[in-house]
């Protein structure tokens, strides 16, 4: 039992040093550690019981983050008119809440306001006040805007979705919800150590996107990688404004992470804090991930054109929809060839005078040399604000 403690310990300060890390990442440290994979689940388990760590599928790879120790519980309310489902919710999230139930939406702000949940679960139709306009008042209140917010809904997402990150949501999730992912993103939400959880930053980052690259050239050639890149947003965010383009980026990162978890079959997602996602697997899988991506935004796009304020009979007109008045924002996929990828990072390595082995982790710059985007006007930025985004020739300059 000491013998297995121990290595608990061990693992807990492998996560701890970057706060959250892969799984693929905890199994080289292992083996270079001497810990076999028996001897690592073993301690993950035991240390997911313990509510010392917990985990969560994220962009396609299994990935753990360090909980903060519990000095009081963390308020969570539930508001959900069909009561057997309120209840499954409230047994979802299992021990260490103090866990409120609302029944009515009429009911839900006075109570939001006179408790201080940390986060409220809303479903999206309610009597008398529905989630998305529930939504809206909490985060347009300065009392309590803080306050994180998940919608559940079982309705149509293609607009809903869009609207409630709109409104300030910070995660949408279909129903019937799996009771794991709603325990997961709630315990993230709220005893996540160090920077507050956000699905969009905390998608894979320049550490993984490296070791994913890495991983792509040592595989054949039906392994691909490449770059998702939003076209014209940079137009976008400068006509409607930094809020819109943020929802935008998160709309697109929600819809990824729910059709890899859905069928993505090993598909690899990064976000390379711009307008652009790296993404990589067998071909065929990327394929159809590429495609579910494409129709949804598609699908998605007219609600949040008519968002901002162009009528229906506008959007027929092709006139328009071509000209500069309305950005056409569409989603790109860009496979980087195999021979470009190892050409890019032979210079990278020579510039650099090192050895194949010590390559690392590539900086960002790198990293957009390595997928061709070298010439960005968007950057996303967090500060102690939020996540930032920044539209300009200056752009690039900020994320050095």
């Amino acid at each position: 039992m000491d013998e297995f403690h121990d290595f608990s310990e061990e693992i807990l300060s492998l996560i701890n040093d970057k706060q959250q890390i892969s799984y693929s990442e905890l199994k080289d440290s292992a083996f270079s550690r001497g810990i076999s994979l028996e001897q690592l689940d073993s301690s993950l388990k035991e240390l997911e019981n313990t509510k010392a760590i917990a985990s969560r599928s994220n962009g396609g790879i299994m990935t753990y983050y360090v909980l903060e120790e519990d000095k009081q519980l963390r308020k969570v309310l539930i508001v959900e008119d069909d009561k057997n489902i309120n209840k499954l919710m409230a047994l979802s999230l299992g021990k260490g809440f103090e866990i409120m139930q609302v029944y009515d939406g009429g009911e839900a702000i006075g109570v939001v306001k006179e408790k201080k949940p940390d986060l409220v679960i809303l479903d999206l139709m309610l009597p008398h006040m529905n989630g998305q306009d529930i939504c809206n008042t909490i985060k347009s209140d300065n009392e309590v805007k803080d306050t994180t917010v998940i919608l559940v809904s079982a309705m149509d997402p293609t607009n809903n979705r869009f609207t409630a990150l709109k409104n300030g949501a910070d995660y949408y999730i279909k129903k019937p919800f799996d009771p794991i992912e709603l325990r997961s993103l709630v315990t993230l939400f709220l005893k996540k150590k160090g920077k507050r959880f956000d699905p969009l930053i905390d998608l894979p980052d320049e550490d993984r996107i490296s070791r994913e690259i890495e991983h792509s050239l040592k595989e054949g050639e039906q392994y691909v990688i490449g770059t998702i890149r939003i076209d014209n947003f940079g137009e976008y965010a400068k006509r409607f404004g930094e809020k819109s383009g943020i929802v935008i980026l998160r709309l697109i990162s929600q819809l990824l992470q729910d059709i890899i978890k859905n069928s993505g079959n090993g598909v690899f997602v990064g976000f390379l804090n711009s307008n652009q996602f790296v993404i990589a697997g067998m071909q065929q899988n990327v394929n159809d991930v590429i495609s579910g991506i494409q129709d949804e935004f598609a699908a998605v796009l007219q609600f949040i054109l008519q968002d901002e304020g162009y009528r229906q009979m506008d959007l027929n007109i092709e006139s328009l929809f071509e000209s500069k008045e309305v950005p056409k924002l569409s989603l790109v996929y860009k496979e980087i060839g195999k021979s470009d990828l190892k050409k890019r990072r032979s210079e990278i390595l020579e510039s650099k005078t090192a050895a194949q082995s010590e390559i690392g982790t590539y900086t960002y710059e790198e990293l957009q040399r390595l997928f061709g985007s070298s010439d960005l006007d968007v950057i996303i930025t967090r500060d102690s604000n939020g996540v930032r985004l920044q539209v300009g020739k200056n752009a690039s300059e900020a994320s050095r």
